[in-house]
């Protein structure tokens, strides 16, 4: 078994053949794709035939199951949420804003992984964002702004009762069951330049919506320097665009990307299982 890793060419991404995901893995091909994860920060695994075990035991090679919290689980399976839209629905599309899965966690999640089983002839692509060249490429005068802050990370902008996917989001239609609650008002600090605990390389970590400000800034003044922070770090030149196939794994390291959904697809339903990596 060799590993057949193909870079994408954009900012950040790779592709990997060579290894069958429904087996269990030896540990130097398990160290060999972390070794990628890291160097690529999204990884993608094409014709692969998953079930949802083989997806359990893949996210288990790269730490604890993360908690995921106000969306209902799988039947049988706690650490799998389905991510799924119906033909017909009409709904907005969910996650379709950039963020860093859930970042206002005290330990947020070191990575995601998602599997594709219906996935749309076109349109549902993601997005990720490197935040390591958006900080290493980021003017002066706003790193300077930056450094030493913490920022403030809560869910309550989508995950409280009158929140995005609230209790206004239930006469949606939405096929996904979300959970609202008050918990997700609860707040959490982090520090916005973060050293990733693998690479040792400094990234901008998270950014508007679950970040609502900054540690001993006024809102405004926070506000000012977040929306600067979001237009910089969503910039063109540090994006990879992802396109879905049936049957292909995707995981991505959410210590230093963003992401998003996109939607495109009207008419058509889309289904991925996905996992979340704990932090170790």
């Amino acid at each position: 078994m060799t590993l057949e890793i193909t870079p994408s060419g954009q900012a950040c991404g790779a592709e990997i053949r060579g290894v069958d995901l429904s087996a269990p893995l030896p540990v130097e091909i398990v160290a060999g794709i972390r070794a990628a994860w890291l160097e690529h920060q999204v990884l993608s695994f094409p014709d692969q035939s998953m079930s949802d075990a083989d997806l359990e035991r893949f996210t288990l090679y790269f730490g604890p199951f993360g908690e995921d919290p106000f969306i209902a689980s799988i039947p049988g399976h706690q650490h799998i949420i389905a991510v799924q839209r119906a033909a017909d629905e009409t709904a907005p599309i969910f996650a379709e804003s950039w963020h860093t899965d859930w970042s206002f966690q005290a330990a947020p999640p070191s990575g995601t992984c998602l599997f594709g089983i219906t996935i749309p002839p076109r349109g549902g692509d993601t997005l990720f964002a490197n935040q390591y060249l958006a900080l290493e490429q980021m003017p002066t005068e706003l790193r300077e702004r930056l450094d030493g802050k913490k920022a403030i990370h809560s869910a309550k902008n989508a995950y409280a009762p009158d929140g995005m996917y609230g209790e206004a989001d239930k006469a949606s239609g939405r096929s996904m069951t979300i959970i609202a609650s008050t918990e997700a008002q609860a707040t959490q600090m982090h520090d916005i330049i973060r050293v990733h605990p693998e690479t040792g390389r400094e990234s901008v970590f998270g950014t508007a919506g679950y970040i609502t400000g900054f540690e001993g800034m006024a809102p405004d003044e926070g506000w000012e320097l977040l929306a600067e922070l979001y237009r910089w770090q969503t910039r063109p030149e540090f994006q990879y665009r992802h396109v879905w196939q049936e049957n292909m794994l995707v995981m991505w390291d959410n210590r230093c990307l963003l992401h998003m959904a996109t939607g495109g697809y009207p008419g058509h339903a889309r289904l991925l299982h996905r996992t979340t990596i704990g932090a170790a």
